[in-house]
């Protein structure tokens, strides 16, 4: 009887093995994970990387073209905005010296003018000046110079030069220029001119020489 169980168990251990083997012959085989990569996939990483560097180096050159270009063209402005600088200067510089001349010349004209205005005045002059020692009668004499002196004024005028208002007008030092005070003649005359020490006069509303005047107190 115990024989019997041994031979029984013994088929039953040998089925189950012949089971299991027929299950593992059955399941596919599994690749090994340190399998290592095939030749094409190595081949193929390596032209993804040479492609990925050579994107990159592109990359970085067409930036650097662009910065190159962009500097050529500050530097053309630059040189143009010089360019330009220089010769406005110099056209100022022109200018200035020219304008200069121009009115250096405008005055010696302008003098030259006045001059020449001037002279039928000393040839009247001159002519009362070789009368007077012939002249009996002093009042001719002396109508000839006032004629003299109105035709001098009246030369003066036509020039826009007139004569500066002052005597018993308030005082005012845009025109006047005191030389001294004195008591006042009246209560009305205080703060105002009194006298003139000389004329003065002025060219339009210029002054060219100050009216010198004593102010009353």
């Amino acid at each position: 009887m115990m024989n019997e169980d041994k031979n029984t168990q013994a088929v039953n251990e040998d089925e189950l093995k012949n089971q299991a083997d027929k299950k593992e012959a059955s399941q596919p085989e599994k690749k090994s994970e340190t399998q290592p990569e095939s030749a094409d996939n190595v081949k193929n990483e390596s032209d993804s990387k040479k492609k990925s560097g050579k994107k990159k180096k592109t990359s970085k050159n067409s930036e650097l073209e662009k910065v190159e270009k962009e500097l050529e063209e500050t530097r053309y402005k630059l040189s143009e905005i010089n360019d330009r600088y220089i010769r406005l200067s110099a056209e100022f510089d022109n200018y200035r010296k020219r304008t200069l001349k121009e009115k250096a010349d405008m005055i010696k004209t302008a003098g030259g003018e006045v001059i020449s205005d001037l002279i039928p005045v000393i040839d009247d002059f001159e002519r009362a000046l070789s009368v007077i020692d012939k002249a009996v009668d002093v009042n001719a004499v002396k109508e000839g110079l006032v004629l003299i002196y109105n035709k001098f004024k009246e030369f003066i005028k036509v020039k826009g030069i007139s004569e500066i208002e002052a005597l018993n007008q308030d005082f005012d030092t845009d025109f006047h220029e005191a030389l001294t005070k004195i008591p006042a003649p009246s209560e009305e005359q205080k703060g105002k001119v009194v006298d003139v020490i000389q004329k003065g006069y002025k060219i339009d509303e210029k002054v060219i020489r100050y009216a010198k005047v004593v102010i009353g107190e």
